[in-house]
């Protein structure tokens, strides 16, 4: 099992009402594409989609000592994965609602909705993704 497994199931064991499946599958995908010398600081489980009942898209978050990493094992055959590296970074948005809270990731190219997330987490991940992504660009600028 590798890191990000590792990570993203210590992140639904501690946050229970995320809904989730196969994340090891998912993380699979992220360990797959993490370049040389890449490593993972960071991981949650959620579901990539900005529909009310879709909770069959399940997908690992990865954040890496390089970017972001959305990893989606397809059942049958194939996978997805998403990539956002700090200069295409614009904005984060958190909402929350009654069980449940989203990730708004807005991009240069796309605007991206992780949900069904436990919305005790929500703070933990805002403040790791908005932390890394502010040094990050502090490092791009110079």
């Amino acid at each position: 099992m590798g890191i990000t497994s590792q990570l993203a199931l210590q992140f639904k064991k501690k946050y229970s009402m995320t809904i989730a499946w196969r994340i090891a599958h998912n993380a699979k995908i992220v360990d797959k594409h993490l370049n040389p010398g890449e490593t993972v600081l960071y991981a949650f489980a959620a579901q990539k989609s900005n529909h009310t009942f879709d909770i069959f898209s399940t997908c690992v978050v990865a954040l890496t000592s390089e970017r972001i990493l959305i990893g989606r094992d397809r059942v049958v055959v194939g996978y997805f994965l998403d990539a956002v590296t700090p200069d295409l970074f614009n904005d984060l948005k958190v909402t929350s609602g009654l069980f449940w809270g989203k990730i708004h990731i807005d991009t240069v190219k796309e605007y991206i909705t992780l949900s069904k997330i436990d919305k005790k987490a929500l703070p933990e991940i805002e403040t790791k993704i908005s932390a890394f992504m502010m040094n990050k660009k502090k490092e791009y600028n110079s």
